[in-house]
């Protein structure tokens, strides 16, 4: 019976579903997180009667069809790259980007990830690293006995040295946009690699061209939220139960159909 396997194209659509929407959720607290969601489009139909179809030789044609339709597929699983609310930290080493841009991550084998989680640190040697020990591009080194770490929003690095009474500008740090955010590819660790659907790179300074600017001080919160999450879940449990209760009841039709044929 097409049902069954219908109602089960539907059952494995919300499982999907429900595996991204949990997949959110785990991640409410993780800085820079962008959310997910599922995208779904019809599979294919067979025309048993096609609409339009002649009916007489007068020309009378059909105004209406007969089309059984195959089930759901899911298409996609898009990141929703909206801005995240900021949380002030007061760590000098904390920035939030307040627009498009990424911050650009040197990986061990010289390749460059990107990423919205400005958590950063501070390595043996001074320089501005992410938590996993990578080094924030184009690399900046924090000298010793320096004091006031200032990064403004135009992403200035400034410090007094010792013994000094001005501040001095040691570097500048960079972001960087894609034309087609959701098209780059997450590798853990609130990070991201371009692909050919992201387009290349385009490095520049922070506020120009839409990069956004730095917030020194503060995170991006994930654009997670916990309402519209577990609402979503919620209508996809609903959605998997119905699909389960089409499934029992074809198994029940096609029972009484065996015993009549008894």
């Amino acid at each position: 019976m097409r049902a069954l396997h219908t109602a089960a194209t539907g059952m494995k659509a919300q499982e999907l579903n429900v595996q991204v929407i949990s997949n959110n959720i785990a991640n409410m607290r993780t800085t820079g997180y962008k959310r997910q969601r599922v995208e779904f489009q019809d599979l294919l139909y067979e025309h048993v009667s096609r609409i339009g179809t002649q009916t007489s030789a007068q020309g009378n044609k059909l105004p209406v069809g007969i089309d059984l339709g195959g089930g759901v597929k899911t298409v996609g699983t898009p990141r929703l790259m909206t801005q995240g609310t900021l949380s002030q930290t007061g760590s000098s080493l904390d920035l939030a980007v307040r627009g498009e841009g990424f911050f650009k991550i040197q990986l061990p084998d010289s390749t460059y990830a990107y990423t919205r989680d400005g958590s950063f640190q501070m390595d043996a040697q001074g320089r501005i690293v992410t938590a996993q020990g990578n080094i924030v591009s184009p690399g900046i080194t924090i000298p010793q006995n320096s004091t006031g770490l200032t990064i403004n929003a135009q992403g200035q690095v400034s410090v007094t040295a010792q013994g000094a009474t001005a501040p001095t500008v040691i570097g500048q740090l960079t972001l960087t946009r894609f034309i087609n955010q959701a098209g780059l590819l997450p590798v853990g660790d609130n990070m991201f690699i371009e692909t050919a659907a992201s387009g290349s790179p385009q490095d520049g300074q922070p506020n120009t061209d839409g990069a956004g600017d730095l917030q020194q001080g503060n995170l991006e919160q994930a654009n997670v939220e916990a309402v519209s999450e577990i609402s979503d879940l919620i209508a996809a449990q609903r959605a998997y139960e119905m699909n389960g209760k089409v499934i029992t009841a074809a198994d029940q039709m096609m029972s009484a159909t065996s015993n009549l044929l008894r």
